[in-house]
């Protein structure tokens, strides 16, 4: 673009030199007609209205090849269906059966001590894995992006960018997680009106350690799994989300029940103990905030990036409250949550992604391309049935819900190790697909709007997108798959 600003710079010149020599030459007389002689005032003929024109055409058609070349240049637009079929496919598998793994471990520790002991820790699970959705999934979306952009091609740019990432996700999870603790124990003292300060501690030295593990463990696997697709020659955007759903509620899941239950003999024997653990990982928040300031982006983040990661939290909770309700009636329930809410938080962080990668690849912050405004962007029709390239990904996306959720289902069953056995069957599945689908579609069309409406407000999808959605996503599954089990029992009783 540089060089067509030149040269339609020094155009610019000559014809302005050219435009002042006609000037200085009179004008002739106009030819006659039937009101008689006309006379033009001099220089009126010269061609310097029509070169301005011309420039001013130029200077559009030179934007305009520049936008084209943009989006001509865009690896999401370009990106076939089959291409994108097939490179989604497989980490989706991958990741859905880390969720059922997730879901089998839920049904098998919801009997342990220390979830019967702080009831509490249920409406916290959603809360977590929302968490590890929210940090996890917007560091895959702002690596694959910086990593389409060209930004992560020097071990220099790798280790900078990568390190700061990694110690804002430490940041992030500090405070979320110890508000998310606090939010948990209001929602369980509202029903009740009691409070319990050992508890309390507990539950927050719990929330604290699991998230700041695991979103260490999982920050590393993000990083090396956009590094290894960039090499590879595979758009990021639609491996490492999915990749980060994968292990991410297995290894919360697995770390949140470790260290609970660690933490509940301690509350038992030694109650100091929990006050130290939390004061640790306070402690340590100001050393991850310095480093992560190194870097821009990350510093933006920590800047503008609060919001949506805080408010996600809380859309989670809710969740969470209504996941401790659903298990209290239909202890099944818990087999099939961490799945429904995995797959359409998976599915809608995969559109969110590529859409927040198209914007940055065709335009400028602020400025939707091509002319768009949000308007379009709130069709339902277009969102699904257009020829439009996001539209066609919603379609494949959304065609792996129905096979994806019936292979999970039959691996739940496979793998469950409680005497509770999972529902199943023609009518229990019927209604739980019909949740499933019900969910990815609100999802994918909130999806478009929500990435549209904040890159229009200077906001980066990256950073704001995701957390709604993965939110969203747990809010939904867990009411839809409740009013499924409410449906079946309804129905068939002996089922759930």
């Amino acid at each position: 673009r540089m060089d067509a600003d030149a040269e339609a710079a020094r155009l610019t010149r000559e014809e302005d030199t050219r435009g002042l020599a006609d000037d200085r030459t009179p004008a002739p007389l106009a030819p006659r007609d039937n009101e008689g002689i006309q006379m033009k005032a001099m220089g009126e003929t010269s061609s310097l209205k029509d070169k301005q024109q011309t420039r001013d055409q130029r200077s559009g058609v030179v934007e305009s090849g520049y936008r084209e070349h943009r989006r001509d240049t865009c690896v999401i637009t370009r990106e076939r269906t089959h291409a994108l079929f097939f490179q989604v496919v497989f980490p989706f598998t991958i990741a859905g059966v880390g969720m059922v793994f997730a879901g089998v471990v839920l049904d098998y520790v919801q009997n342990w001590e220390f979830f019967e002991e702080v009831p509490t820790v249920f409406i916290l699970v959603p809360a977590l894995l929302g968490l590890k959705g929210n940090l996890e999934m917007t560091l895959a979306s702002r690596l694959s992006t910086l990593a389409n952009l060209g930004e992560l091609k020097t071990l220099q740019q790798k280790r900078s960018v990568i390190s700061s990432n990694m110690a804002l996700i430490q940041v992030q999870a500090t405070v979320v997680a110890f508000l998310a603790s606090a939010f948990a124990m209001l929602l369980a003292w509202i029903p009740t009106g009691e409070f319990d300060g050992s508890h309390a501690a507990l539950l927050c030295a719990s929330a604290l350690a699991t998230a700041c593990t695991a979103s260490f463990l999982l920050s590393l696997l993000m990083s090396a799994v956009v590094i290894a697709s960039r090499a590879s020659g595979i758009n990021p955007d639609n491996v490492a989300t999915p990749i980060a759903a994968s292990l991410g509620d297995l290894t919360t899941l697995g770390v949140l029940s470790l260290f609970g239950s660690l933490f509940l003999h301690a509350h038992q024997n030694e109650g100091w103990l929990n006050i130290c653990i939390i004061l640790f990982f306070i402690v340590l928040a100001p050393v991850w905030l310095r480093i992560a300031m190194r870097d821009e982006g990350a510093l933006q983040v920590l800047r503008h990036g609060w919001s949506p990661v805080i408010f996600s939290m809380l859309i989670s909770s809710g969740g969470g409250f209504i996941l401790k309700r659903a298990v209290e009636q239909y202890p099944k329930i818990a087999s099939f949550q961490p799945v429904i809410n995995g797959v359409g938080g998976n599915l809608v962080a995969v559109q969110a992604s590529r859409l927040s990668t198209a914007y940055h690849q065709m335009g400028r912050l602020g400025e939707l391309p091509n002319g768009w405004t949000v308007r379009r962007f709130a069709s339902f029709t277009r969102a699904f049935f257009s020829k439009d390239w996001d539209s066609r990904s919603a379609r494949v996306l959304l065609f792996l819900v129905v096979p994806g959720h019936m292979f999970f289902n039959w691996l739940i069953r496979l793998f469950h190790f409680s005497a509770i056995v999972p529902p199943s069957g023609a009518l229990f599945t019927s209604f739980y697909l019909f949740a499933a689908l019900a969910q990815v579609i609100v999802l994918l069309y909130v999806c478009q709007w929500l990435v549209s409406f904040t890159w229009s407000r200077g906001i980066d999808p990256d950073n704001a997108a995701i957390p709604y959605l993965t939110a969203l996503g747990d809010l939904l599954g867990t009411a839809f798959l409740f009013i499924t089990f409410h449906v079946v029992d309804a129905i068939e009783p002996t089922l759930v």
